[in-house]
Formats: C-alpha cells, structure tokens, sequence
C-alpha cells in the first residue's frame, strides 16, 4: 500500500512538474536606487518551452506590490501605463523603455549586488521563485554585468 501511494505521489508530481520546467527566467535585474526613492523597476527574459502561458502577476517581499507596466512611445513623448498580464509564447522581454515589473513602496532602498526574491505568478504555470540582481544605479539594458 504504501508502495502505491508513493507511485501515485510520484506521478502526480511528474504530471505538474513540466509547466514550471518549461518556463524560465534570464538575466532577472534591476537598478540600484537613490535614497528615499519609493518606486524600482525589474527587467528579466522569460523563457517559455511549452504552451503560451501569461505572467499574470508578481509579488516582493521588498515591496508593497509589484505592478506589471509597459512604457509606450508617442512621438517625443514617453508614457507608462499599467498591464493585466505579459503574453509569454517563446520568449518575452522585460527591459528598460518597455515591458518592466515596477517595484512600488519599496521598502528600503536597492543596492548594488542586492538580490531582490520575487514570485511571479502565471496563469497556467503556477508561482515560481526567482531573484533580481541589483547592479549599479546607472546599469546598462544588461543589468550590472553579465552572466546573470
């Protein structure tokens, strides 16, 4: 008995398992910040090797809440605005002048060579545990160097 209940444990965890391995993240960074500064934004790739998924939110220990924004051109002028939800088929960008997690009421400043523990959270997939790497305020579209 105990043997089949183990089988059926094992089995059910192999059945869950594929979504969260199909679904990466690369490169998760953010931005040191100055002091007093209330708002960050996080850049990351999201790797998806299976079924269209969408990141339908996230959340931070370092933060009141994360919001998911996407930064929109209109001639000179740039805006900000606020999405439900990042479409992730193959690959999905997340990086300065576009797609970014805003960090808001941060709860202390972000340093350089901080890691930032973030869940994000899809809609088919599940949460999963990632950490940002904070880099110098000044960081390029690369974070702080390479290799993260």
């Amino acid at each position: 008995m105990k043997l089949m209940k183990m089988v059926t444990v094992t089995l059910f965890a192999l059945a869950t398992a594929p979504a969260f391995a199909q679904v990466t993240v690369e490169n998760a960074w953010a931005r040191a910040t100055a002091p007093g500064a209330k708002v960050a934004a996080g850049y990351m790739v999201i790797r998806n090797a299976g079924a269209a998924d969408r990141l339908v939110g996230a959340s931070s220990p370092a933060a009141e809440r994360v919001e998911m924004h996407v930064t929109q051109r209109d001639g000179d002028v740039s805006r900000m605005r606020q999405v439900l939800a990042y479409e992730v088929k193959d690959s999905f960008e997340l990086k300065p002048g576009g797609a970014h997690l805003m960090f808001v009421n941060i709860k202390a400043p972000f340093t350089e060579g901080q890691k930032i523990p973030v869940v994000l959270k899809f809609e088919k997939g599940g949460e999963m545990k990632t950490e940002f790497h904070v880099g110098r305020i000044t960081a390029g579209s690369h974070g702080h160097h390479k290799g993260h």
